[in-house]
């Protein structure tokens, strides 16, 4: 039986420690703050009893947890990121604990009137008599993925405890950066040694996933010509306005508040602009390859459509992929799912299999030649104030580790 109180404990100890991570920053971690919990982890992970324990000089943590059985098992990880996401701040964080929630509303703070409540958050009603954990409503929680490396580490506390359990050779990793998405950029596949693993990182109780967005950004440049206003006539060419036709030219309905499932989008999330020049800053997401490549070719057209119009390169644009659908790389090995699918089974939770319409650490491990599907962690509403995670939900997705790993050592 997993301890509740000792799990509940070691989350708010790692939540309460700001990991920010900056996409401003060129540096592995991105902050100098993520080396706090780095450490520590590093050290709570030897003094648990785990081996060849590591932390490298870009605060990638590793450890082992051997064998129980002598015949042949293959070796498997689990992967979860300590960064918290750059959109909403994670310093100062003030956890609230909510045993055996009653259904209603959850005054997060009664003073700036923050109210987490299932009227417009329906999922929590599914929670009800539960232990929720949810923010103070100034910050966001840390869930994503505090909750991930709470629930691997509580499963490596309990494998160890446990020795009569079988498994084989079980491979941990933490990671920076994944919230700018550089997670998995120096992440050292060799030197885990796994044949496959699954991110703790997923979201509501059941969720297993293998499919994800491919992912690219993209900053569209205007240039425009200032000339005083009370001389512009023929003159003047406002970037601003050319920015407004280019931005009006994409679909509309084709952006994240009108798209669900595998539907791809255009999201336009940053605008910087003056009349000489103008900075648009998109993100681009699909599942389907050929319907994310022509999202990005329709990008370029439209620029060559108003370069034309002005008959100048009035707007350039520069698109880098960031990560593509792990599908096709998880596909060729569809029992690593299968055997996640089953442990969950095995616990009585509904598997929801479904698409991220995001991205994981998975997502880039997967072409580095680590197959790694997503496995739920149980938080909601991340990247804000409203963020919550019920505490059952870390339970189940301690037991969903150990069972992977005995149902592995079965195979």
């Amino acid at each position: 039986m997993i301890n509740k109180q000792a799990l509940i404990d070691r989350f708010i100890s790692y939540v309460t420690i700001d990991t920010e991570s900056d996409p401003k920053s060129t540096t592995t971690p991105s902050t100098a703050k993520q080396w706090d919990l780095a450490r520590l982890l590093a050290d709570q992970l030897t003094a648990m009893g785990m081996t060849e324990v590591s932390i490298d000089e870009n605060a990638y943590v590793m450890a082992t947890l051997p064998a129980t059985v002598s015949h042949e098992v293959p070796v498997i990880g689990f992967i979860s990121h300590f960064d918290t996401t750059p959109d909403f701040t994670g310093k100062g964080v003030k956890p609230q604990i909510i045993k055996n929630y009653d259904g209603g509303d959850i005054i997060l703070n009664a003073a700036q009137n923050i109210v987490l409540s299932p009227d417009y958050f329906e999922d929590l009603k599914q929670y009800k008599g539960q232990t929720i954990i949810t923010t103070d409503g100034t910050t966001l929680l840390g869930a994503d993925d505090k909750a991930g490396i709470t629930e691997i580490m509580e499963a490596m506390q309990y494998l160890l405890a446990h020795p009569e359990i079988p498994h084989g050779k079980i491979r941990v990793g933490f990671t920076p950066d994944e919230e700018i998405g550089r997670g998995a950029h120096k992440f050292d596949v060799q030197k885990f040694g796994a044949d496959w693993a699954y991110t703790m990182d997923g979201s509501q109780i059941g969720e297993l996933e293998y499919e994800n967005f491919n992912a690219a950004g993209a900053v569209v440049h205007i240039e425009g010509k200032i000339v005083h206003p009370g001389y512009a006539k023929g003159k003047m060419v406002n970037s601003m306005y050319i920015a407004t036709d280019y931005i009006n030219s994409l679909p509309r309905l084709e952006t994240p508040e009108h798209t669900s499932d595998r539907e791809g989008f255009f999201h336009l999330h940053h605008i910087d602009g003056s009349v000489d020049h103008t900075t648009l800053e998109y993100i681009i997401r699909d599942h389907d390859r050929e319907h994310f490549e022509a999202r990005k070719e329709m990008m370029h057209a439209l620029a060559a459509e108003l370069n034309a119009q002005f008959e100048k390169e009035a707007v350039r644009v520069e698109i880098k992929d960031q990560y593509f659908n792990m599908r096709e790389k998880v596909a060729p090995v569809m029992h690593i799912v299968s055997i996640a699918e089953e442990a969950m089974k095995a616990l009585n939770i509904t598997p929801i299999i479904k698409p991220i319409r995001g991205g994981t650490d998975g997502s880039q491990l997967s072409f580095m030649g680590l197959p790694c599907p997503n496995i739920f962690a149980g938080g909601h509403n991340f990247h804000g104030r409203y963020e919550y995670v019920p505490v059952e939900s870390m339970l189940k997705a301690v037991e969903v580790i150990v069972k992977i790993a005995e149902l592995t050592a079965k195979s």
